[in-house]
């Protein structure tokens, strides 16, 4: 059977609990017509480049599955009728890669970074307010000579 993945974007007034519900329903969809998904992916709430239906943030979802052509038309059927839904994209890949999307490695990359106040070295640094203002250091370095 070939293979495919589908990224799908659902309203941003859902609740994660309803994208979920909505992942289970599609991947339904693919098993009840005689496929399989091999892989699921959660991308979370983010923006999107333009307004879709009034809408500037989505939950993205992306599904890899190998499924006959008719269940990835059963799938795009469902989707269209969904209300859920903003957007959907379906390609057909030459192999299932099982390792994390490039969008969830960048984010994994980018929350195991150090958050700026918790690199080391920062407390070293007199804070803006422990300095002494200009004019202060000028009248104690005059006061010395």
């Amino acid at each position: 059977m070939p293979l495919y993945e589908s990224v799908i974007i659902a309203r941003q007034d859902l609740s994660t609990q309803q994208v979920e519900a909505l992942t289970e329903q599609m991947t339904g969809v693919i098993t009840d017509n005689g496929g399989k998904v091999e892989k699921t992916e959660q991308w979370g709430l983010r923006s999107m480049a333009y307004k879709i239906k009034k809408n500037r943030k989505g939950h993205y979802f992306q599904l890899t599955m190998d499924a006959p052509a008719a269940a990835l038309s059963e799938l795009e059927r469902q989707l269209g009728l969904n209300e859920d839904v903003l957007r959907s994209l379906s390609v057909r890949i030459d192999a299932i890669d099982m390792e994390p999307s490039a969008i969830l490695s960048a984010k994994a990359s980018r929350d195991e970074r150090p958050r700026r106040d918790e690199r080391p070295g920062r407390d070293d640094r007199p804070r803006r307010d422990d300095r002494p203002r200009r004019d202060e250091a000028e009248t104690d370095s005059e006061g010395e000579e």
